[in-house]
């Protein structure tokens, strides 16, 4: 199957000519569908710059191709879940309403009771389901900002640090429910700076000031360092200079 995001030598720069940054260089890579794609990095290295290009709210130079067609194309909304990394929420509407309006765009009808009870209650939001977004604290925002995404019924769900600020049992609860939505043929891209979340991915995009430098299963990756894990192998990658693969420098 083709993948559902294709970038090919993509370059994102910001500022002026003459004080122009280069944020994402020449970077090729694909992210496969029905899995769970891990796009991890510290912080700076242009995981978010990268995010906001394939969901269309950043320019760039190269080729970058989401669900068959150019990054931002106006055919892909309604296809596309994004929950960016500060919480994006109206503050007079309640976590339930945010689901009923994000649930019902680009479909016919909005998505039963029990659907957005089953994922207020993952989320942890229940008994604040019907108080109004101002009114919440900034973790309960962004788990409502999150809920808009995944309650989208999208083929692609991008997400920004999807689970910061939660506690562990519901992030448990979170990452059984990404799993759930991938079998019946969801596409995830998770952006996070804790490379130990990663192991959780089917497959992992390592990034490094802009650069791909590892991609692959989280095993295959710590199999390639000879590292016990994911970010004892990322500084092992930094250290020697290691390039993406072959395979993923022809994608």
């Amino acid at each position: 199957m083709s993948p559902v995001i294709t970038g090919t030598d993509l370059t994102i720069t910001r500022g002026t000519n003459r004080h122009r940054n280069t944020i994402i260089r020449s970077l090729s890579f694909a992210v496969p569908p029905g899995c769970i794609t891990g796009l991890v990095g510290p912080s700076g290295a242009g995981k978010t710059t990268l995010i906001r290009a394939i969901t269309g709210l950043q320019s760039h130079q190269g080729k970058l191709t989401v669900l068959g067609r150019p990054a931002g194309h106006p055919a892909n909304r309604g296809r596309i879940g994004y929950d960016p990394q500060e919480a994006a929420v109206h503050p007079g509407l309640s976590a339930r309403e945010h689901c009923r309006y994000y649930g019902t765009l680009g479909h016919d009808a909005a998505p039963r009771r029990a659907v957005i009870d089953e994922l207020l209650e993952v989320l942890g939001l229940t008994e604040v389901a019907e108080i109004n977004a101002d009114r919440l604290s900034g973790g309960q925002r962004k788990r409502v900002s999150l809920a808009c995404a995944l309650i989208s019924r999208a083929k692609l769900l991008v997400i920004d640090e999807p689970t910061v600020g939660l506690d562990p049992l519901t992030r448990e609860y979170l990452w059984n429910h990404f799993r759930s939505l991938a079998a019946d043929g969801v596409t995830f891209l998770l952006s996070s700076h804790v490379l130990e979340e990663a192991n959780r991915c089917d497959r992992v995009l390592m990034l490094r000031q802009g650069e791909l430098i590892a991609a692959g299963t989280p095993g295959e990756l710590r199999h390639r360092t000879g590292c016990p894990d994911l970010e004892s192998a990322f500084l092992k990658l930094v250290r020697e200079g290691s390039g993406a693969s072959g395979e993923e420098r022809k994608q």
